[in-house]
Formats: C-alpha cells, structure tokens, sequence
C-alpha cells in the first residue's frame, strides 16, 4: 500500500512565475518529455493542482506519449480559435491537466515573436490557477524555445552522459544565463548507471558553467537507467500508472519532493 500523499503547498505568496517550471535539454533523445511528464505525475500525486503545457512547438509529442487524442490543442489558441484556458484538458488518469501542442506538425515553430510573447504572457496568467505549471520545451536554444522560458521560475536541464548532450546541456545553460542572470536553472542527470556515476556525470557540466560562466546550477535529481521506462513509453502509459515502485520512478518523485520543500 502506498502512504497517503500529503497537501502540497500553496504557491499563493509566490511572485508571478515562481510555480512555473520549465524543462529543457540542449538536444533530443535524453528522456526531456518523460521526465516532464513523469514529474507532472508526482506533483500531482502529492495532491498538488498541475498543468502540463507542451512547448515542443517544433514537435509536440506530449499527447503521443500518454496515448491521448486531444480536441484541442495549442493550435487552435496561436491561430485564435481558442483562448489558452479553453484548451486545457483533464488527464484524469494521472489527475492533473495537459495543454497539447500539434503533434506531427513543426508549422508553430514559426510563430512570430510578437504572438509567442503574449502566449507567455497568457500562461502565466493561467497559472496563478495552479500549484504548478510544467512546461515541456523543445530541444536546443531557438528563439521559440528561450522565448518561453521568461516568465519561468525555475528551469530545469536535463542531460544524461553522453558528450553531445552535456555540450548541448551547457550551451542552453549559457544562453539561459545571458539573458536571464540569476535565473533558478538546476540540472538533472538521466538515465545514468548508478546515482554516482550521475554525480560524476553532473560534476562534468558543473565543472563547465564554473569554468566559463562562473555560475553553479546546483544538481537537483538523478534518474537511474531504469527497462521500466521503456516499457511505460511503449505502452503510452505514465511510469507512475503502471511501474510506481520502479526506480526511475522513485527517482522523479524524489525530485518532485524537493520543489514541494
């Protein structure tokens, strides 16, 4: 049996933003809409009111991963047919709501800077109705992707090992911090072999940001390389739905628990 969870708090003394957090990764392949995903998840278990907002606007997947068929979805609100609050939908499964992009169309990477401005805007807005609002960036630096992160109050980088990815991890760490300085960025490490190899990996990318941009993003979560994840992907299913005892699991809720303290 699993504890009951107890009442998340209230973001309601939080400047405007601080309850948004944004999830990035310098490029593709190292788990970022996962673990947005995931961590929406485990706020929610914790009784926390969240909103999902897919910002891959070069390529939502959000509603793909989760198996959904969404009526609407951010579309809709960039052409005007809808207002951002009208496209939220309820995930009952995992109790707590989703704003889906476009899935299979990379036409909202194109938005004129002027409309992505007033889409930050409007969230922001929007998420003074919630304990928490994730937002699942698209990959790399693009204008689409730091354009979105303005309003944010913490950022959250995701990485694993790899060279490809830690170089790309820094390079979003450095535009971040040149144009926002003192932004709340944190990293997280993915799928690494061991909690220690993670740190190690993490000591890598922190030795980078001291090194260059005399900052330190303190490490918030590492996630273990964990078969239960595939398995949850391929059955379009939340790791916290079908394997909640897993270890990667387990690792996300550990860094779930640390936003709420």
């Amino acid at each position: 049996m699993c504890p009951a969870p107890t009442l998340a708090p209230r973001p309601s003394g939080r400047t405007r933003g601080q309850n948004m957090i944004a999830v990035a990764s310098g490029k593709g392949g190292v788990g970022k809409t996962w673990f947005a995903i995931t961590l929406t998840h485990a706020l929610a278990r914790q009784n926390a009111k969240t909103l999902l907002f897919d910002g891959d606007l070069g390529l939502a997947n959000l509603d793909i991963l989760l198996g959904l068929m969404p009526k609407h979805d951010l579309g809709s609100v960039i052409a005007g047919r809808l207002t951002l609050n009208q496209a939220v939908i309820p995930f009952e499964e995992g109790n707590f709501d989703i704003i889906a992009g476009r899935s299979g169309s990379g036409g909202l990477a194109n938005v004129p800077v002027s409309r992505l401005q007033i889409l930050s805007d409007d969230l922001a807005l929007l998420a003074v109705a919630y304990d928490w609002v994730i937002i699942d960036l698209g990959t790399g630096v693009e204008r689409t992707v730091r354009q979105l992160t303005q309003n944010v109050g913490t950022c959250l980088v995701v990485a694993t090992d790899e060279p490809t990815s830690l170089t790309d991890a820094y390079a979003f760490i450095k535009v971040t911090h040149m144009e926002r300085p003192g932004a709340d960025i944190r990293i997280v490490i993915n799928m690494a072999n061991s909690t220690r190899e993670g740190e190690r990996t993490y000591n890598t990318l922190l030795k980078a940001c001291e090194g260059f941009l005399k900052i330190s993003p303190p490490l918030i979560g590492v996630i273990r390389r964990d078969t239960k994840v595939r398995e949850a992907i391929k059955s379009q299913t939340s790791i916290l739905t079908r394997f909640p005892n897993a270890e990667a699991a387990a690792d996300v809720e550990d860094i779930a628990g640390k936003l709420l303290t």
